[in-house]
């Protein structure tokens, strides 16, 4: 029985001694990471990562270097993917940050948590913007459309997605985008980008004789906002399309947009002109009279007025 009891303490001896060993080693490396974190993130984390894995097989003895260790390593994970995204790998980074979530979830570090579920979509977004900025067409495109199918209330991404659509000659697809951006909080930007769309719209179906969808592209740019060229082109498209009551309206409403252009006065003499064909001389005189003083137009208007004496 002494025999057995002898044995029973030399064990527990033997067993307080290997406890009191692991924790020197764990305290070593909890040490060590803590004196690296300045200038070896990687290493720090590493020796942190080695401390709370010695500590919890310690038990109840490791439980404080446990807690601390599940603080600090969601952190510098954290550190260590913004440092991953000021390098621009964003990539990188979004893959380091989604591996800070699982991590900062398990230690209940819900303040990791959050900021990096904050972060995800800003790097994605920098990703997107440096894409765009080297007119990565398709790239950016697809960038934002990860970001815009993510969170479809996201308007600065749906305008940027629609810029790059619209770069990577996806006109349709662009403007859809520019719609949804519009709906989102960037009416004015996204209307003045569909209606840029609509104007070379125009202006290429007035250059290929397809007059009729010229003049419907350039009302949709005024859907938008008010273009005096869109009148311009829906005056021009309705005069070659032998539709002079229609081409009337359209460019009145063009000298009414931009009554001081340069081709103001030719547009007025058009106007009388049409006006004259539709024996309607009084409209007429009144517009070969605006046309009076252009140096193009003028001597020829001035006939026209007296012809209508």
């Amino acid at each position: 029985m002494k025999k057995i009891l002898a044995t029973i303490a030399t064990l527990v001896v033997a067993l307080g001694t290997i406890s009191a060993q692991d924790l020197a080693a764990v305290t070593d490396l909890y040490n060590a990471g803590a004196e690296a974190i300045s200038t070896d993130k990687a290493g720090a984390l590493k020796s942190f990562e080695q401390a709370l894995k010695l500590a919890e097989a310690l038990g109840e003895e490791g439980q404080e270097v446990v807690a601390n260790c599940k603080n600090i390593i969601p952190n510098l994970k954290l550190s260590l993917a913004k440092d991953l995204a000021k390098e621009s790998k964003y990539d990188e980074a979004v893959a380091a940050l989604e591996d800070v979530l699982k991590v900062a979830e398990s230690y209940e570090a819900f303040g990791v948590v959050e900021e990096a579920t904050k972060l995800v979509p800003q790097i994605k977004g920098a990703k997107a913007a440096a894409l765009l900025k080297a007119n990565d067409f398709e790239g950016a495109a697809a960038a934002y459309k990860e970001l815009v199918d993510a969170n479809p209330t996201d308007g600065v991404s749906a305008l940027r997605l629609g810029a790059a659509l619209n770069g990577a000659g996806k006109v349709e697809e662009a403007k859809a985008a520019f719609e949804q951006a519009a709906a989102n909080g960037q009416e004015a930007a996204a209307k003045k980008q569909l209606g840029t769309i609509f104007l070379k719209e125009s202006s290429a179906a007035l250059k290929a004789k397809k007059y009729a969808e010229a003049v419907a592209a350039a009302l949709k740019v005024n859907d938008y906002v008010e273009n005096a060229q869109a009148w311009q082109l829906a005056g021009q498209a309705s005069q070659a399309a032998g539709k002079n009551s229609d081409a009337i309206k359209y460019f009145e409403k063009y000298l009414e947009a931009a009554p001081t252009a340069s081709n103001a006065g030719a547009i007025a003499y058009t106007v009388g002109a049409l006006y004259q064909a539709a024996k309607n001389n009084a409209k007429a005189k009144e517009f070969y009279t605006k046309a009076l003083s252009d140096a193009k137009f003028g001597a020829e208007a001035k006939k026209m007025l007296d012809a209508l004496k």
